[in-house]
């Protein structure tokens, strides 16, 4: 099994707790060396913390766990497209690498609108690509707003 697939799917099966949670069912994992420093998922509404995005709260464990907020040389598979916000910590915690797997056309701010990681004001490079199981990521989105619904 290729690394990203690995890697992703242990970003989802964490998606599949915020899914059980009733947090949308977003979850990321932090590696280096390709091992699993940290992982996460959404969690704003039960900790009434609209910033514990599933990134924010991996790489918020990723920097405790290397006791250093500059994660060089890390790696960050998530399920979904990051916000601006989680962009801008991607940017500030020195990722190298993120790889996410389905698009979010209302908030994705690396492809879908517009490309923060590309900015010519942004002091530090990350490398990005669309990887493996978009439409899985995109179908437990899918059912999560539709039990909304009902």
């Amino acid at each position: 099994m290729n690394k990203d697939l690995f890697f992703m799917e242990k970003a989802l099966e964490e998606a599949k707790k915020g899914f059980s949670e009733g947090e949308v069912p977003v979850g990321a994992v932090l590696t280096l060396d390709n091992k699993i420093i940290a992982k996460g998922h959404n969690s704003p509404i039960s900790s009434n913390d609209p910033s514990c995005h599933a990134e924010v709260n991996t790489i918020r464990e990723a920097a405790r766990v290397l006791k250093n907020y500059r994660l060089e040389k890390t790696s960050l598979y998530v399920t979904l497209e990051p916000c601006t916000m989680c962009c801008g910590l991607l940017i500030h915690s020195r990722i190298e690498n993120l790889i996410f797997a389905a698009l979010d056309p209302k908030s994705g701010a690396v492809i879908s609108n517009g490309n923060l990681l590309d900015a010519d004001f942004i002091n530090h490079k990350v490398n990005y690509y669309q990887g493996p199981l978009e439409d899985h990521s995109s179908e437990l989105l899918k059912s999560f707003f539709r039990a909304k619904r009902l």
